[in-house]
């Protein structure tokens, strides 16, 4: 078996299949939210048993993935629109395609995970001048580094800091500070309740092993303003506001549940200037 098969992966790893897997699904749809054909490929010439996933994951987990990678392209594009040949450091990016999404031909784009998950992403991803891969943990302190750019940098974690301890994230929210002053992270987070929710109906469900369950959670991203002066919270919305145009009626009301119990929302902050 190869060493960059995806049952080889970590526990935590491994479930960048699942988000993968949500996009290709929406993409085959006749009027999909978002379009995916990278996640599709992938899907469609990967040798992995995804039946788990498709016979017990709900519809509005599924929906969740699509609003996040809608929310944080809609991000990034606004980022471009300020500074065009930005840089995008893509944490823990599994098997994210973003990039295909967003690229305006100018932008600098860094594309993070393991070094397990950077091997099996190379047999379906090619790096380019413009997009390079960081072999490395987030938690490492030499990546940072690796950043040669002066443009302003956007740094985007989708479905990845939740997976961590709170101390873990506050150190990194820290480095960034320290380190890279002026720069700007979005990522998604669950509440308390969610983060219950998603260890039942996403790890177990979707056939992932106990060891990926997820560990940190938010009441409110406020909270984060507590950690360091340095970091500002600049906007977190539910995870489906604005998303609900064209869903059935069983979908909108799955997801307006969701955003009513404060399940998961997108937070967006920027680290390293002084709040006044």
């Amino acid at each position: 078996m190869s060493a960059a098969s995806p049952a080889n992966l970590g526990s935590v790893q491994k479930t960048l299949l699942l988000p993968l897997w949500g996009r290709a699904v929406e993409t085959k749809k006749s009027n999909p939210l978002l379009t995916d054909p990278t996640a599709a490929r992938i899907i469609h010439s990967m040798d992995y048993d995804f039946s788990t996933m498709a016979a017990k994951l709900s519809f509005v987990t599924q929906l969740a993935w699509i609003a996040r990678s809608l929310h944080i392209d809609r991000t990034v594009r606004k980022f471009l629109e300020r500074s065009p040949s930005a840089t995008i450091v893509n944490l823990g990016c599994g098997l994210d395609t973003t990039f295909d999404r967003v690229d305006n031909g100018k932008l600098l784009w860094y594309d993070l995970d393991l070094p397990d998950v950077i091997e099996l992403r190379r047999q379906y991803i090619e790096p380019g001048p413009r997009r390079q891969f960081l072999p490395c943990s987030i938690l490492e302190d030499n990546w940072m580094e690796s950043l040669k750019s002066s443009q302003p940098l956007l740094f985007i974690a989708a479905g990845v800091l939740y997976y961590f301890e709170e101390g873990q994230v506050r150190s990194l929210l820290i480095r960034l500070a320290d380190r890279l002053p002026g720069s700007e992270l979005v990522f998604d987070a669950c509440s308390p309740n969610g983060l219950k929710i998603a260890n039942k109906r996403v790890i177990q469900d979707g056939g992932m092993d106990s060891s990926a369950r997820l560990r940190w959670a938010i009441r409110r991203a406020a909270e984060l303003n507590e950690w360091d002066k340095r970091i500002t919270v600049l906007e977190e919305y539910p995870l489906f506001l604005g998303l609900k145009r064209g869903l059935s009626f069983k979908e909108k009301w799955g997801t307006f549940m969701s955003d009513a119990l404060k399940i998961m929302s997108m937070v967006h902050l920027r680290a390293g200037v002084e709040r006044i």
